[in-house]
């Protein structure tokens, strides 16, 4: 490439990147639409360098090919999944659906949208046959929490209780044992159980999507657990319960091949978890 395309092509992506952040401060709202605009200029300037340097018909070493492959990346830039601002406090009365909630004017914030008591109070262990009860934290409960890529989560097992086998599919997990002695892990990709009793006080890491459990050790006491998820919204799968009482029925020959059990299993199964 000749220097000057060179010192051109230098000049766009600076002054574009800069308008790019420049938009982000002030118009957070519209990100996406700065950011189709930023990847179009460039690939415009990328064009017009190429379409220069073949009418030059050098015949030495063509940097045609690396050009093509840095324009077809930068093609594919997103825009910032960041907060672009100190805080995004959820408006959750807007009348639609978005990735997350809208934010109320930043000026309106008060203190008590980063607070809650949601987790003060155990939750009923008695609503599921496993004897366990989850409290999260959400944009309804603390709005503050919107946009920060967090939740926080108290977790309560009766004597015995189960959290069963889950997995967060966008999130990962980190549990402090509070109260009791706690059974907790994971099985990775490669069908390996990596297990650890918790005492209160320490902690213990779920990775990202794997399948996990928490089980209380105790015969006589319940158990008090606190976790942190790496998502405003990490998602629940309870293995069982998926498959066993979705909606529409997973179909009975699946189940029984996937688990290699009886149709009698099968009714029973579900009869046993509600579906």
């Amino acid at each position: 490439m000749s220097s000057s395309n060179a010192l051109k092509l230098l000049k766009i992506t600076f002054a574009t990147s800069t308008l790019r952040h420049q938009f982000y401060e002030t118009s957070p709202s519209n990100t996406h639409y700065i950011c189709n605009s930023y990847q179009f200029l460039i690939q415009i300037h990328f064009c017009r360098l190429i379409s220069d340097e073949l009418s030059m018909k050098k015949t030495g070493h063509s940097l045609l090919p690396s050009l093509l492959t840095l324009a077809l990346l930068l093609g594919s830039t997103k825009a910032d999944p960041h907060p672009l601002q100190d805080y995004c406090i959820a408006d959750t009365s807007k009348p639609f659906y978005l990735n997350g909630a809208p934010c109320i004017d930043p000026k309106l914030a008060v203190s008590s949208h980063f607070t809650t008591a949601a987790l003060s109070k155990p939750g009923n262990t008695k609503a599921t046959p496993y004897g366990f009860s989850v409290k999260v934290t959400n944009v309804t409960n603390l709005p503050g929490l919107n946009t920060m890529g967090l939740t926080m989560a108290r977790v309560d097992l009766d004597p015995n209780g189960l959290v069963p086998l889950h997995s967060h599919p966008r999130a990962s997990e980190v549990t402090i044992c509070i109260r009791g002695s706690l059974l907790v892990g994971f099985v990775n990709t490669s069908n390996y159980v990596f297990t650890q009793l918790l005492r209160p006080g320490e902690s213990f890491v779920f990775p990202r999507g794997l399948i996990h459990f928490l089980y209380n050790m105790e015969t006589m006491d319940s158990a008090l657990a606190v976790s942190g998820l790496s998502s405003q919204s990490p998602g629940t799968q309870i293995a069982a319960v998926a498959a066993f009482t979705s909606k529409p029925s997973m179909p009975d020959e699946v189940l029984k091949k996937s688990f290699q059990i009886s149709n009698q299993d099968i009714t029973r199964i579900r009869r046993n978890l509600g579906g």
